[in-house]
């Protein structure tokens, strides 16, 4: 039994070493471990170096990448460019802009969602740009103080909307519009829950800056006392808010879009044109890319300027919620 027991330790153990062996040898094991320099060799490797910039092997979201460091907000951010199929040959064009923020999960999912919008529905091509803070980590990541309004009580948490969109306005937007082929009347503001709720800081307090805005799922607090009162005037009339809102959104956020919606419905003192769209079924986070779409047929069905294969297209991005939806959860 005791020699049965050695010789099955012995196959483990030699079958171990087999496979360290293997893993040392070229082509196998993690690819940039095996790319690394010799130990005391600190020169670096150009093919680990080409290893950090893998977008370049995924077509649909390759473009351009730069860090900009803020002077408006005090920090830095990365910033993740798109451009669309054709660009490097159609050297006459300018393409619209969507500036997406949150980019740091919400970039690669849209701006490959684009790509595809326009192949299936003939969309216009644009350039996405993805705002992004480069960490998930709260201490970098500050999106709870930079897409959120001042508070009445003065909350040192909140209140940076100004100072980014600041940002945006004096710094992203000019460094994008010099160093890429877009049309300046043709921008777009995409955000997210919280950062839903810096598209509507934007639409309110600056409205001119973009031509225009969706908002999914916006959290409408702290700030909810800006998006119910009278926005800023335009200079512009062709100007279009979208609000999207997922029937299976958190309560207190889905309560909060319809009380928008009823709000505006028949205001007239909004400097856009506006529209709130149930998305149904839709949850707080996993419908960025049906919001996406729903809002982009909205802005360019209402601009007239684009002509959809199918007139349903339009006819999908023109449904209102219910008033009744308030208790469907």
């Amino acid at each position: 039994m005791v020699r049965r027991v050695r010789a099955i330790l012995l196959v483990v153990l030699a079958s171990s070493l087999l496979i360290l062996e293997l893993l040392g040898a070229p082509g196998w094991g993690h690819p940039v471990d095996n790319l690394a320099p010799a130990s005391g060799d600190q020169t670096p490797n150009p093919a680990v170096a080409k290893a950090a910039t893998p977008l370049d092997h995924l077509p649909a979201l390759a473009g351009g990448y730069f860090r900009i460091d803020s002077r408006a907000v005090g920090r830095p951010f990365h910033i993740y460019v798109r451009l669309p199929d054709g660009y490097e040959t159609d050297s006459d064009r300018r393409y619209p802009t969507v500036y997406v923020l949150d980019g740091d999960s919400l970039f690669p999912i849209l701006a490959a969602s684009h790509l595809f919008l326009t192949y299936d529905l003939g969309l216009p091509e644009a350039v996405v740009v993805g705002i992004s803070y480069g960490s998930f980590a709260p201490d970098t990541n500050r999106r709870g103080f930079d897409f959120s309004a001042p508070t009445p009580d003065g909350d040192p948490a909140r209140g940076g909307a100004e100072n980014f969109h600041r940002f945006l306005s004096s710094e992203l937007l000019p460094r994008i519009e010099k160093d890429y082929r877009v049309d300046p009347e043709r921008r777009i503001l995409f955000g997210q829950s919280r950062g839903g709720s810096m598209v509507l800081y934007s639409a309110f307090r600056h409205p001119d800056l973009f031509w225009g805005r969706i908002a999914n799922n916006p959290a409408f607090d702290p700030g909810r006392e800006l998006y119910f009162s009278t926005p800023a005037p335009a200079e512009r009339k062709d100007l279009g808010l979208v609000v999207t809102s997922g029937s299976e959104d958190y309560p207190p956020l889905r309560e909060a879009a319809l009380a928008w919606s009823a709000a505006w419905q028949d205001a007239d003192t909004a400097p856009w044109a506006h529209e709130v769209l149930t998305i149904p079924g839709g949850t707080h986070s996993a419908y960025s890319g049906t919001s996406y779409r729903l809002g982009l047929l909205w802005l360019y069905c209402r601009d007239g300027s684009w002509s959809p294969p199918d007139e349903s297209l339009c006819l999908e991005s023109e449904q209102s919620p219910e008033p009744e939806s308030r208790g469907e959860r």
